[in-house]
């Protein structure tokens, strides 16, 4: 293990928080917001000074970097920039109690929006920005921002694949050009425009320029985090149809996207993950607008409302506008299995992902026509190209770690004696990156509910869920850290 070269990533994560805090100190400062204020200054100059040590301690680090440490760092660096990201809401004493201030950072930070706040309204604007940008910063990934912007040697080449891969959602990651670290730009300058264009979409709909920031970064990494006590029910029509475009598009993936920019307008509308994502979410409108229908004034607004929660939920974004916990059992069955699907790999969203669901259904087929016909030789394709046998075992071997860690996760949460509904979709919500779940911790209520052992659990839960599992079971076994030292 390379101690060092770890360490040098952590550091440097811990400088960039500091760096991105400063726009919420300024807003606080702006704003008269003492308390805030000073929490974010004693944040950003704490972090600073124990990030550049830490750089000066690591300067001679050795260049060798394999897929061990990429999981290392990618697990331990999305725990560092969490408990860095909690500091300043208990030392404002907007949310005092640690166990609470972690939880929704990490709710944050991996774009659950999952929240523990009672009254969001109350908070003050700096920390209702941060609050937000967290989810912008999680959604792309803050290994895949460094690997953007931080030169490397190199001696270095080679790393950056690790560290992508560790980060970035999806059964198989790979490059949209030559190099990663031009894969890791491009990412982000697609990321930070179609953030912008929404931005300017709010305003157009009169949405006040703080909100629609917030609400922005909130949209771009699917995390779910609003302004507003009710979320998103309070704003127009417009607004509300905004957000629905803007989260269906930050669903896709965005490889999809630079094809567009090459002009393979083609190769898009051929991607097979691309047509069970819309397909799911077309035929998820219709079924659930027909269950609905009485439910609502108008055939337009049924399709219109649906259709914002449909987005949300299969985007993993968790805003709402109505209260689906109240919809029949048959839609609301619907929205549990949207919950499992999740977005396409390599987007913001998070989820099982449909690139994982399509390659089961086409390995679940090949291997009962192998049972028919032993002799014949099969394989799986994906967008006309053969899918390796290491991905498919990668693939089972992540479905077994999905199952096992959603029931560990719900008997240990059934402790503290909440309802069958709660427990159960508290988990699918926390694990997918979604947010609401039913019932208890329905879109009208929250989870401040459990106690801090069941939020400790959802706190392991959000993170497995947002890297993939892998990064954070590796902090977890020994093997990892036998040769440590």
């Amino acid at each position: 293990m390379n101690y060092k070269m770890v360490g040098r990533f952590m550091f440097l994560i811990i400088i960039t928080e500091a760096i991105f805090m400063v726009p919420a100190w300024l807003i606080s400062l702006v704003s008269g917001e003492d308390a805030s204020a000073s929490a974010f200054a004693i944040t950003i100059v704490g972090a600073m000074v124990v990030g550049l040590l830490g750089l000066m301690w690591c300067r001679k680090a050795e260049r060798h970097f394999y897929a061990r440490e990429g999981l290392v760092s990618a697990g331990l660096g999305w725990i560092v920039m969490s408990l860095v990201g909690c500091i300043p809401f208990m030392l404002s004493g907007e949310i005092p109690t640690f166990i609470d201030a972690f939880f929704e950072t990490v709710s944050g930070f991996t774009t659950t929006g999952a929240s523990i706040l009672t009254d969001v309204e109350a908070m003050s604007k700096g920390m209702l920005y941060w609050r937000s940008f967290t989810h912008w910063l999680g959604g792309m990934g803050v290994m895949v921002f460094l690997l953007a912007v931080v030169p490397a040697s190199s001696k270095g080449s080679g790393f950056t694949m690790h560290l992508l891969r560790a980060e970035s959602p999806g059964p198989n990651v790979g490059k949209l050009v030559p190099r990663m670290r031009q894969t890791a730009t491009i990412l982000y300058m697609l990321y930070v425009a179609l953030t912008f264009l929404c931005f300017i979409f709010l305003l157009i709909g009169k949405m006040d320029p703080f909100e629609a920031i917030c609400t922005a970064y909130g949209t771009a990494g699917t995390g779910g985090f609003g302004v507003k006590n009710d979320s998103l029910a309070g704003y127009s029509v417009y607004i509300q149809n905004v957000c629905t475009v803007f989260m269906l598009l930050f669903g896709v993936n965005f490889t999809c996207y630079y094809l567009l920019l090459l002009g393979r307008v083609r190769d898009v509308l051929k991607d097979e993950e691309l047509r069970l994502y819309l397909g799911l979410i077309i035929s998820s409108v219709v079924l659930i607008s027909i269950n609905t229908r009485h439910m609502f004034d108008s055939l337009g607004q049924t399709v219109q409302q649906v259709a914002f929660q449909v987005a949300t939920i299969i985007t993993t974004t968790g805003y709402a506008t109505t209260d689906f916990d109240l919809w029949p059992t048959f839609s609301k069955a619907i929205i549990i299995i949207l919950m499992f699907c999740g977005a396409s790999a390599g987007s913001t969203g998070g989820g099982f992902k449909c690139g994982r669901v399509l390659l089961l259904f086409k390995n679940l087929r090949r291997n009962m026509q192998k049972t028919l016909n032993p002799q014949k030789v099969l394989v799986v394709r994906n967008n006309g190209q053969m899918v390796s046998e290491k991905v498919l075992d990668n693939l089972n071997t992540y479905l077994i770690a999905y199952v096992l860690i959603t029931i560990f996760s719900f008997l240990l949460l059934c402790l503290d004696g909440k309802s069958l509904t709660t427990t159960m979709t508290a988990v699918i919500a926390c694990f997918n990156n979604i947010g609401p779940g039913l019932d208890g911790v329905g879109p009208t209520c929250n989870y401040h509910l459990f106690s801090g052992m069941s939020k400790v659990i959802l706190i392991f839960d959000m993170l497995a869920g947002r890297l993939e599992i892998f990064p954070i079971m590796v902090l977890l076994s020994k093997n990892t850290w036998k040769k440590l030292g």
